[in-house]
């Protein structure tokens, strides 16, 4: 009831002050683009986001040909996590079928290929986090992932398509300049028990499960680098690698803002680079997760609050949740730290009269450890009382 109502009798108002908890949007969400002409079509509709929550049976719905099978297999060896899956058509040559794995809006507005992901949301509740097209990635579809990516807050892997030699990779790698995109070259080997034979395995399916594992297990603070990944046997190239040399084949790579592929204590990912360059201020995987996460985490907390009436007591109560979020994500180790702020310059009279309030907020985000040095020096001076460390020990 208003205060300003008249009333004869008593008033029992609720005043529901405090603190509102954000919540961290969920992060290990993977989404991708497959082909599968024998899959169950009823689980896997052509150009259809369809939600897979039990990777094991959807294994066994997802048929034997295409890329489907596998690409839910590699994942299903690092985790278990929310799959959405989109099945499309495979053509009758590689154009075709990556013009399928793009996928367009026809005529009576459905999304198809890649574009279908962006429906996931309105159609499943869920939007995928972590994006890739397992050996369906050629150039063209890698390009036409990025703007998927960006649209959704995605971050999406690719394997250096069609690439022999280090040389192919690392120019292959100039093609594209997206902070949201990590390439990848080359790929695993894996015993595949269908055939009976080792065979390549791709390495886009085992890194969207292993980011998804890495997202549950330790944080999307964590970059994919340096964890060992399960399931694989092999690598399908030469790559030469030293720990303390950067002269060497995976040193080049990573130079070139390549992930690569080494076997030290088990096979695992070598590289925490996007494609964004050295130069970015998101160089590293983790960095332009960290900026999406945070970004839809405010973004979506903060529903409720649109529409308000616009008091400062509003605007405070706003700046005092993300702070106490920012406090959250730092005792986590998530974030290094964070704060929000009035930005009274850009809250004029004028503004604020056109119900805009303007937030600040800034966030520094963990850095990978990438170089790690030591400086070894010899000396003399432990001899120095050598005579008292002989009587001592008499």
């Amino acid at each position: 009831m208003a205060l300003d109502q008249y009333h004869h009798g008593v008033r029992v108002s609720e005043v529901n002050d405090g603190t509102r908890t954000l919540r961290t949007i969920s992060t290990a969400v993977i989404g991708i683009v497959a082909t599968a002409a024998d899959a169950d079509a009823t689980a896997f509709p052509l150009d259809r986001p369809a939600l897979v929550t039990d990777i094991a049976t959807a294994i066994g719905q997802a048929g034997s040909s295409g890329t489907l099978k596998g690409a839910l297999s590699a994942i299903a060896e690092q985790a278990r996590p929310i799959v959405v899956v989109v099945r499309v058509a495979e053509g009758a040559d590689a154009t075709e079928t990556s013009a399928n794995v793009i996928g367009t809006t026809t005529d009576s507005g459905q999304r198809t290929g890649l574009q279908a992901l962006m429906t996931a949301k309105q159609k499943l509740g869920v939007t995928p986090r972590l994006i890739g097209c397992p050996e369906l990635d050629t150039p063209e579809v890698t390009t036409a992932l990025v703007p998927v990516l960006q649209a959704l807050r995605a971050f999406g892997y690719a394997y250096a398509h069609d690439c022999e030699t280090l040389t192919d990779a690392t120019a292959y790698r100039d093609q594209f300049g997206a902070r949201e995109l990590m390439l990848i070259w080359p790929r695993f080997e894996a015993f595949d028990a269908d055939t009976a034979a080792t065979a390549p395995r791709s390495p886009v399916a085992v890194a969207l499960g292993l980011r998804a594992r890495l997202d549950q297990e330790i944080g999307w603070h964590k970059t994919l680098s340096n964890v060992v990944v399960n399931g694989v046997t092999g690598i399908d190239r030469d790559v030469f690698w030293d720990l303390q040399s950067a002269a060497t084949d995976a040193g080049l790579l990573n130079a070139a803002d390549v992930t690569t592929l080494v076997n030290q204590g088990g096979f695992r990912f070598w590289g925490s680079r996007t494609c964004a360059g050295p130069q970015s201020l998101f160089p590293f995987e983790n960095y332009t997760r960290t900026a999406q996460i945070l970004a839809d985490t405010i973004a979506e907390a903060h529903l409720w609050a649109v529409d308000k009436p616009l008091h400062a007591s509003l605007a405070r109560d706003i700046i005092e949740g993300i702070n106490a979020k920012f406090a959250e994500l730092k005792a986590l180790g998530l974030i290094i730290d964070g704060r929000a702020w009035l930005n009274e310059s850009l809250n004029t009279r004028e503004s604020l009269k056109a119900g805009k309030l303007r937030i600040d907020y800034d966030y520094t985000p963990v850095p990978p450890l990438e170089d790690l040095g030591f400086q070894q020096r010899i000396t003399d001076t432990y001899l120095a009382d050598f005579a008292s460390r002989v009587a001592a020990s008499a």
